[in-house]
């Protein structure tokens, strides 16, 4: 107990010195990414904060990276060439977060974690209807874990709403995006893979598309390895079985404020001892003039043998969960302020799988590339404690 309470006052010590340089600040920004650079514009246009998307950001990057209402002069190189498109200045940004934490469930008192990520950003419009985006990990968690995000992005084919993805992105994406999130905690489900399954709502390579209509109406549909980002084997082949997985969306709009959507997945895995199994559940934003917004996420799934062994077992493993998210800005996109709580959930037949925590998380925008942050969250199943500060920035 002793430890646990020199600890939080050590990260409070260091709270109050970074939120006290607030005063000295000026409420302007001078530094913003890349996008921001080359249209001469604040962050605040496409986030609020950093880097949680508002729906213009949405929109900016389904069309492409493209301002619909302008471009930038002078983007590409003039070569005499009418099929040839050269960006004049590749776009870069940098995303840098480090925090100070504390777990009961670990014998340090306070753990100095910074970098904890380090990441190269880059994208843009290639030609007309046709863009790109990557980021590279320098480091994460200590390691150079490589890319995760990488696609191009096919926008308005046949001057329609039909947008296609080729590459390397989050399965969940269209439901709610862990990349964008505030939190340090993340949405546990996307991620959670059963037994020895590989298939999960993370990161996969496929191709994905997308169609919106004029009723408000979204349609999305995914293909996919199914088996992760991994390295190739031997033979330089990613998908490690001839299966391929498929995931579904639709959402509909419905009026100013509410979104609701459902989504399914189907997919199998390994040719020797294969696993059948599908996924499937209702989402559901609800928003409020940039003030509130709660995003609700529930995801049932069913694998057959998540084990692959020789004899399918009797009964298919059940695993079910979801995720609760509530967004408080007081004043809209211009808030300094925020705050967010969000409650992870996931409840399987597999014990180890079972998690639950509650976490709590208020940031201030010292410049508006730069969050400061603190989160505390608890987990109810192991009646643990996790406490971080720190800053998350974006140049």
């Amino acid at each position: 107990m002793r430890r646990i309470i020199s600890a939080i006052a050590v990260i409070g010590v260091l709270t109050l010195a970074m939120l006290a340089a607030v005063s000295t600040q000026p409420d302007d920004a001078t530094a913003v990414p890349a996008f921001a650079r080359k249209y001469r514009m604040s962050c605040t246009t496409c986030h609020a904060p950093i880097p949680r998307l508002k729906d213009y950001g949405d929109e900016f990057a389904g069309n492409g990276f493209v301002l619909a209402d302008q471009e930038a002069p002078r983007y590409y190189v003039e070569t005499g060439d009418e099929n040839l498109s050269l960006i004049r200045e590749l776009p870069f940004a940098m995303r840098l977060e480090g925090f100070i934490k504390h777990e009961t469930r670990t014998d340090r008192d306070v753990d100095m974690s910074a970098p904890y990520n380090l990441k190269l950003i880059s994208g843009g419009a290639l030609a007309k209807n046709l863009a790109y985006y990557f980021y590279f990990f320098f480091s994460e968690r200590g390691e150079v874990a490589g890319i995760e995000d990488a696609f191009l992005m096919f926008n308005n084919l046949f001057d329609s709403e039909l947008d296609i993805y080729v590459g390397q992105f989050a399965v969940c994406d269209p439901l709610m995006k862990p990349e964008v999130r505030l939190t340090y905690e993340t949405y546990q489900i996307y991620k959670q893979r059963v037994g020895d399954a590989q298939a999960d709502l993370s990161y996969d390579r496929g191709i994905m598309l997308t169609y919106a209509f004029d009723t408000g109406t979204d349609i999305v549909l995914e293909i996919i390895n199914g088996n992760g980002i991994g390295a190739v084997d031997d033979f330089r082949v990613y998908d490690d079985d001839k299966y391929k997985h498929v995931f579904g969306r639709i959402s509909q709009g419905l009026g100013d404020y509410l979104r609701i959507g459902g989504f399914g997945y189907y997919g199998k895995e390994n040719d020797n001892n294969p696993n059948e199994l599908w996924m499937a559940g209702p989402d559901a934003t609800l928003s409020y003039q940039d003030k509130l917004e709660l995003n609700l996420q529930y995801v049932e799934r069913r694998d057959d043998n998540p084990f692959f062994t020789t004899v399918k077992p009797d009964k298919e493993v059940e695993t079910r969960g979801g995720v609760a998210e509530l967004i408080i800005m007081p004043k809209g996109d211009r808030s300094r302020w925020y705050g967010t709580i969000l409650y992870n959930q996931i409840d399987s037949d597999i014990d180890d799988h079972d998690y639950q925590t509650i976490t709590g998380h208020v940031g201030y925008l010292l410049r508006t590339n730069l969050r400061l942050v603190f989160e505390n969250t608890y987990d109810i199943e192991y009646e643990e404690n996790r406490a971080v500060v720190g800053f998350v920035a974006a140049f």
